[in-house]
């Protein structure tokens, strides 16, 4: 095989990256203190992924409203700040990125992390789902139908989340905005059946992403902006697909087209096959890079091989990998030296210490 097109060199914003092979954000759950704050440990794993053109990290709580799993880390306190600092400073050590993945659960929570009080959601919904808590998977529960006044303060808190981040030396911010989570919340109407001005047009479900993206790129930049969607989500956390969701994440990709210096758009590929669900595109990346005009990052499911084709085809500026990077933490080098990829161990992906995390051999020599 020729060069990969996945260690060509890229600019992403404002930064000039070595390659196209990103790591895609995942859950960990190794903050297990009770700051929620990065760790030693974590600064460890990340260092060990340096090479990544782009680090994106794990989902990362705008607020103490916005947690919901344990041992999550959050960018909401100076405790969380000075931790995420070792992390991006391990980082930069070895000449690497790193953007912080801003993350709000919304309905996908429980009254457990939240001194009794139900999560925040669009509409009172239940996701009929588990989510995992201090006392093991408990059900979800019918959230609270968020005011517009607490719209606008999580609007706020992302802002203030994203101007943490940058204090804690991150080089830039992810939106979360994909996989059942608040903003998708928003999208779906499965999720949301407001008829307020955050309910029933597209324009209006992705009324309160667009005033917070605006707002998070007037604080950092929208060079240090990117955001991440996942039109193709589908039976988890009680998203479904329905007429409206494609031509929603359309109008989405359209619009973003009117922030001409945004870092990037990443688009999930289906996590399964969508063959049997109607209105859902089997082919992501290719059907709303015909959409979105700025730098496209897609993900899932992809092998080195595939990574280098939807690159090649015009489709994708870069590949973010997922459950690759968790044992593989060379992953750069073993795709430019077309070696072979390690296996993951699944039974560690959410469990503390080292094992499954920072014990991934690497390539001899």
């Amino acid at each position: 095989m020729k060069a990969s097109a996945l260690l060509k060199p890229i600019k992403l914003g404002k930064y000039e990256l070595p390659n196209r092979t990103f790591m895609a954000p995942l859950t960990r759950c190794r903050a297990d203190n009770p700051q929620n704050a990065a760790t030693s440990l974590m600064a460890e794993y990340y260092a060990q992924r340096a090479s990544a053109g782009l680090i994106i990290s794990e989902g990362t709580s705008i607020s103490a409203r916005a947690v919901g799993c344990i041992n999550v880390p959050g960018i909401y306190t100076q405790e969380q700040i000075d931790g995420w600092k070792l992390v991006t400073d391990a980082v930069h050590q070895k000449n690497g990125r790193i953007f912080c993945q801003l993350w709000h659960a919304g309905r996908v929570s429980h009254p457990d992390f939240h001194e009794g009080n139900l999560p925040l959601a669009p509409s009172a919904i239940n996701p009929h789902d588990h989510v995992f808590t201090a006392e093991g998977f408990k059900e979800t529960v019918i959230p609270l139908a968020m005011s517009r006044n607490e719209i606008h303060d999580t609007t706020i808190d992302f802002s203030k989340a994203a101007k943490n981040a940058i204090d804690a030396g991150f080089d830039g911010v992810e939106i979360h905005c994909a996989n059942g989570y608040l903003f998708h919340q928003f999208f779906t109407n499965c999720s949301n059946t407001r008829t307020d001005e955050y309910g029933g047009s597209h324009e209006n479900k992705a009324r309160f992403f667009f005033e917070t993206l605006t707002a998070v790129g007037s604080t950092i930049g929208f060079d240090r902006v990117g955001v991440r969607l996942n039109p193709s989500f589908h039976g988890f956390f009680g998203i479904t697909i329905d007429r409206e969701t494609i031509p929603t994440f359309e109008y989405i990709a359209k619009r973003l087209n009117g922030y001409s210096n945004l870092a990037y758009a990443h688009f999930t590929e289906p996590y399964w096959a969508v063959d049997g669900v109607p209105h859902a595109p089997k082919e992501i990346t290719k059907h709303f890079s015909a959409i979105y005009q700025g730098t496209m990052v897609t993900n899932c499911g992809f092998n080195s091989e595939r990574g280098h084709r939807i690159i090649v085809e015009g489709y994708a500026d870069a590949v973010a990998f997922g459950k690759p990077y968790i044992s593989n933490p060379d992953l750069v080098e073993r795709i430019a030296k077309n070696a072979q990829w390690q296996p993951w161990d699944e039974t560690t992906f959410y469990t503390p210490g080292p094992q499954g995390y920072t014990d991934y051999k690497r390539l001899a020599g």
